[in-house]
């Protein structure tokens, strides 16, 4: 009976420039996912405030254009370019 000799599956050696780069992700993708933190932090940033100091006065700030409209625009922004860069297979 003859044993045959399998090879193992041998890691090709790495070039200088890929050594020590292995990363999750790809460059493109970690600046999407910074401007993707930068717009969640704009956003809720955007959303504070409007209260009274008084409680016996309504502050109608609180309806304004900023608080109901801009801010949830840009937190649903970030979050979907978050998503689209995790997702994002990086071009080698």
């Amino acid at each position: 009976m003859v044993l045959r000799e399998t090879k193992k599956n041998e890691q090709p050696e790495l070039t200088p420039e890929r050594q020590g780069r292995d990363f999750a992700f790809g460059r493109l993708n970690y600046i999407l996912l910074l401007c993707s933190v930068g717009l969640l932090l704009i956003g809720f940033i955007l959303m504070v405030g409007g209260g009274s100091t008084d409680p016996n006065v309504f502050s109608y700030n609180l309806f304004s254009f900023q608080r109901l409209t801009l801010s949830p625009i840009l937190i649903i922004t970030g979050f979907v370019v978050g998503l689209f860069a995790i997702m994002m297979k990086p071009k080698d």
